[in-house]
């Protein structure tokens, strides 16, 4: 396993950041989740936060040794191969999917951007198994490894001021699903029914870093949508 140097730095009096140089990978994200399921019985600590490519540590400046802190995040790093295999063991979930039409608005860019028929651009999404790397953005909105490099497209130009919530996108290298209603510049997809973050559920997200996550095709709607002549 290829073990990228991380850059360890200080950032403000109270955290300290983990960070490897791009791409994102799951094997670099497992390392993160183990160093973070070490990082929790650390003395001094109060937050662990993985992100993608990234961990950041926030501990009591008043007893906090920062230079062991550090020196024990780095040991982590490099010591982590053992703790992998256990590291946020994930479920599998499958996301039903309405693609294109109204839900998907986007769908026919994408289509002109890849070179690919709509119902390819479909086919390819929903043939891919991804893993959750981490949730950010907004509660339960989890970033998606694993999309089909064919798929890869740039985020609009222009943002939307409001995304449905359950809109499923694709922004960049990523695919994502918008758990909330929300100002957002993917490419939209497709749209699904079921509720990612509800904060009366425990967890209250659906998907945790780890998950492993199919799209389900519900249907497939080639028609343009009228926002796309708009």
């Amino acid at each position: 396993m290829r073990n990228p140097v991380p850059r360890i730095y200080l950032f403000g009096d109270e955290a300290i950041v983990c960070e490897t140089p791009a791409p994102a990978t799951l094997d670099v994200q497992r390392r993160i989740w183990a160093v973070a399921a070490l990082a929790r019985h650390w003395d001094a600590v109060r937050e662990v936060v993985p992100g993608m490519n990234n961990l950041t540590i926030t501990f009591d400046v008043l007893t906090a040794d920062t230079a062991a802190l550090t020196s024990a995040l780095e040991a982590a790093w490099h010591d982590a191969d053992a703790s992998l295999p256990d590291a946020a063991e994930g479920r599998e979930v499958d996301i039903p999917v309405h693609y294109g039409g109204t839900a998907g608005p986007d769908l026919a860019e994408v289509a002109r951007h890849t070179g690919l028929a709509p119902a390819d651009v479909v086919a390819r999404h929903a043939a891919g198994v991804y893993t959750v790397f981490f949730l950010g953005f907004q509660p339960g909105f989890a970033y998606l490894g694993g999309l089909d490099a064919a798929l890869h497209t740039p985020r609009r130009r222009e943002p939307r001021m409001a995304v449905p919530a359950g809109s499923v996108g694709i922004g960049g290298a990523q695919t994502g699903i918008y758990p909330a209603r929300a100002p957002g510049g993917w490419q939209l997809i497709g749209r699904t029914s079921l509720s990612l973050f509800d904060p009366a559920r425990n967890p209250p997200t659906l998907l945790l870093p780890g998950d492993r996550v199919r799209f389900v095709v519900e249907s497939l709607d080639e028609t343009v949508s009228e926002e796309r002549h708009a």
